[in-house]
């Protein structure tokens, strides 16, 4: 029987191993947690409580080593190296690949955190007394740390690795593509299939977390908007609802829906932004920043080292091991959808830009609204704590709700949770419709459509096996895998990178030229 044409060009496109791997593993996942719910819950909680207390020292040390080597390669004569060639020009504008990174890189979570976290802190901070000026200090410093450089590292690294062996080489734009300097053609057998399936369930992970935190805070907004009740049902019915619009227009592709969606979604952004910075203790504010910055940078490095080691303690494994596997697990996603939109660009304007334009601005945001929520502890009569106690998922709406315009603000800050998470989600089924299509960078619009509903399925078992400790378990586990892959990804980059100076160098020679001047890229 003759197939349909349909169907004959999904499969042309289709790489079958990978796809039916990552498919199947993630139908088995969703089926568990479906049928098996409270046992789901409970192997979530073992894995988290294993993980974090037996490997957390691996992933302090493997986050600092990714930072360092950031800043090593931004310092090298590897930086003056275009992504794609010398002659390639970038796809984008500055601004719409900026706004771009920065909603696939931490939007939704920066919006769900950015005024819990500090005020969490200041009340149980790792080591200073609670709710002293000590305490105030290290809210702000380890809300910085989680927030800022290493993140950006990890990201870096996977998407330049992409972009590199992608433009560069004419590899595919998937994970396999890394391993190619140490296996060869050999990438394209059984390793280079299980590494594309790791990261695309990672990806499919770590995006189902943010989606999962992201209808939280949804329920939230429409609460206190609405008589709708906050309730793990009616956080299920969101995720339901958007997952139909991200898929929609993730199908659009990412010169049309992604594109114009994460613009929009920026401008909306930065408009909350500046509404909080002009409504509440501006000074403060713009102190809280300058001060926290400068902390930050000053015990970066004593930070980045530190193992809580005081017995009984998990502020670590709750709070920083935890990040460190939701940005390494996020790595394939952010990775891959970065590398598909920074052709053109060099290294060094990559690296500088990824690492301080969306941290800068992160940080902004961070002092402005966990700023605004500590001013109004210390010096405007609370509330915000008691808010942030009863449920995290309240934190905006109860700081919107102290300043003017309450019922626009509030009404504004649930359009961005909204954009934010179509934003990842169809970012994420993006990129993994194109991992599992054998790195075509446009792929079939049938498997963006079941990447987006399996994304969506997949939070929505979180929430019910375990709420926020599902969530927390699901990035840990996943970003354990990923980190050996980045690991990988440095040594591959690295000597792909001299195999193309010296190739420079021995041309040079041959046609008479200097070597010294080929021995720099152009």
């Amino acid at each position: 029987m003759r197939r349909p044409q349909w169907l004959q060009k999904w499969l042309t496109m289709m790489n079958p191993p990978v796809f039916f791997g990552a498919a199947g593993t993630v139908i088995l996942f969703i089926l568990y947690g479906a049928l098996f719910t409270n046992q789901a819950g409970a192997v979530f909680s073992t894995v988290l409580s294993a993980i974090t207390t037996n490997l957390g020292w691996y992933y302090v040390g493997v986050m600092t080593f990714f930072l360092f080597f950031v800043v090593w390669l931004l310092l090298s004569p590897y930086a003056t190296i275009r992504l794609g060639g010398e002659d390639t020009r970038p796809e984008f504008s500055r601004p719409a690949w900026f706004a771009m990174l920065f909603a696939a890189g931490m939007g939704m979570g920066l919006v769900f955190w950015g005024v819990a976290e500090p005020i969490t802190h200041y009340l149980k901070p790792p080591m200073a007394e609670p709710e002293t000026a000590a305490a105030l200090r290290e809210s702000m410093r380890f809300t910085f740390f989680h927030w800022g450089f290493h993140p950006w590292a990890v990201y870096i690294i996977f998407a330049l690795g992409i972009a590199y062996f992608h433009f560069g080489r004419g590899l595919p734009l998937a994970p396999r593509s890394l391993l190619y300097p140490i296996l060869g053609e050999r990438y394209r057998g059984w390793i280079g299939h299980l590494a594309d399936i790791i990261c695309t369930v990672g990806t499919l992970l770590g995006v189902a977390t943010s989606l999962g935190l992201g209808a939280m805070q949804i329920n939230s907004g429409v609460t206190a908007l609405t008589d709708v009740s906050f309730s793990t049902g009616t956080q299920v019915a969101i995720i339901v609802i958007i997952t139909v619009v991200a898929t929609a227009s993730t199908v659009s592709g990412v010169s049309k829906g992604i594109r114009l969606l994460s613009t929009f979604n920026m401008v909306v952004a930065m408009a909350l932004l500046a509404f909080v910075l002009l409504a509440g203790p501006t000074l403060y504010q713009l102190e809280v920043f300058s001060t926290s910055l400068g902390n930050y940078l000053q015990r970066l490095v004593a930070t980045s080292l530190w193992v809580d080691l005081r017995p009984g303690s998990t502020w670590q494994a709750t709070w920083t091991i935890f990040y460190w596997g939701w940005w390494i697990s996020w790595c394939p996603f952010v990775g891959i959808f970065v590398a598909r939109i920074s052709k053109g660009r060099t290294i060094r304007e990559f690296i500088i830009v990824a690492f301080l334009v969306p941290v800068m601005v992160t940080f902004l945001w961070l002092s402005v609204f966990g700023g605004t929520a500590l001013h109004i502890e210390l010096y405007g009569g609370g509330g915000i704590a008691a808010a942030v106690k009863d449920n995290v998922a309240t934190s905006l709406n109860a700081l919107l709700a102290q300043l003017p315009w309450s019922n626009i603000t509030q009404v504004v800050g649930l359009v961005l949770i909204v954009t934010f998470f179509i934003t990842s989600s169809d970012s994420g089924s993006l990129v993994d419709d194109m991992v599992t299509s054998g790195g075509h960078p446009n792929p079939p619009a049938a498997q963006r459509v079941f990447w987006g509903v399996s994304e969506g399925a997949t939070a929505a078992v979180l929430l019910v096996a375990g709420g926020l400790t599902a969530l927390q378990s699901a990035a840990i586990a996943s970003g354990l895998p990923m980190s050996l892959l980045v690991l990988v990804t440095c040594y591959t980059l690295v000597k792909a990178l001299r195999q193309d100076v010296a190739k420079r160098k021995r041309a040079a020679g041959e046609a008479g030229r200097d070597p010294k001047e080929a021995a720099e890229p152009p």
